[in-house]
């Protein structure tokens, strides 16, 4: 389960004001439930999955998890960019404590990047250090998926590997997706809320997130 108690996040804006994000949210994620998260572009859909993950803090509240939660996919998890993709592997591998040579044997083979593992971060192009970070993501095996609006990484070929491999994950795994896409939640989705304003508003079902947005976005366009 992961459950958001008060979580609150806002910037700083240069006239010393503030842009508040995520106005003291509470919500659960329950275990066993495949979850989206719907909101317009720039509603904080990134923020929340970020803070979920715990590569962000929020300004108030917590986080409580009681499962092993993923960074959001295609995220690149804080890897340095002076060490080789091979170093990133085995530091990352460490801090979650799973084995070594398993997690860079998978990733050699999945991410397909040849010498340039051995090579560092700082090197590689954005789609190289994305393959890199998906393949990374699928070798640790985690509890629940973030996923931020795609699953698109590299040509057509490797998003079709992609994309069996995440559905091998995913049938022994849970989802957060966060996303505009109606299409997208119904592949995965058991249910959703909607980000708008800073409010997370949960709904038992897919079907009544989406009649809730749909609302939203015909108000935004009277």
């Amino acid at each position: 389960m992961i459950e958001l108690i008060g979580v609150e996040k806002h910037y700083r804006l240069r006239n010393g004001g503030r842009r508040i994000v995520l106005d003291h949210i509470d919500a659960v994620f329950p275990k066993g439930k495949n979850v989206g998260i719907l909101g317009l572009n720039g509603s904080g859909k990134s923020t929340l999955m970020r803070i979920i993950a715990g590569s962000e803090r929020p300004n108030a509240g917590r986080v409580r998890k009681t499962v092993t939660v993923s960074w959001p996919l295609g995220f690149a998890p804080s890897f340095s960019g002076n060490l080789s993709g091979a170093e990133n592997l085995r530091f990352v591998s460490r801090i979650y404590d799973r084995d070594i040579d398993e997690v860079t044997e998978f990733v050699r083979d999945f991410a397909e990047l040849g010498r340039y593992m051995d090579e560092p971060i700082n090197s590689y192009s954005s789609g190289m250090r994305a393959k890199l970070a998906f393949g990374l993501s699928m070798a640790m095996d985690f509890q629940v998926y973030l996923v931020d609006e795609t699953l698109s990484v590299g040509d057509a070929a490797f998003q079709a590997k992609c994309k069996r491999v995440f559905e091998e994950r995913a049938a022994r795994s849970n989802l957060i997706i966060a996303s505009h896409h109606h299409s997208v939640m119904q592949d995965y989705c058991d249910s959703a809320g909607v980000l708008d304003n800073g409010d997370l508003v949960m709904f038992d079902t897919l079907e009544s997130a989406q009649d809730y947005y749909n609302d939203l976005i015909a108000k935004r366009a009277a």
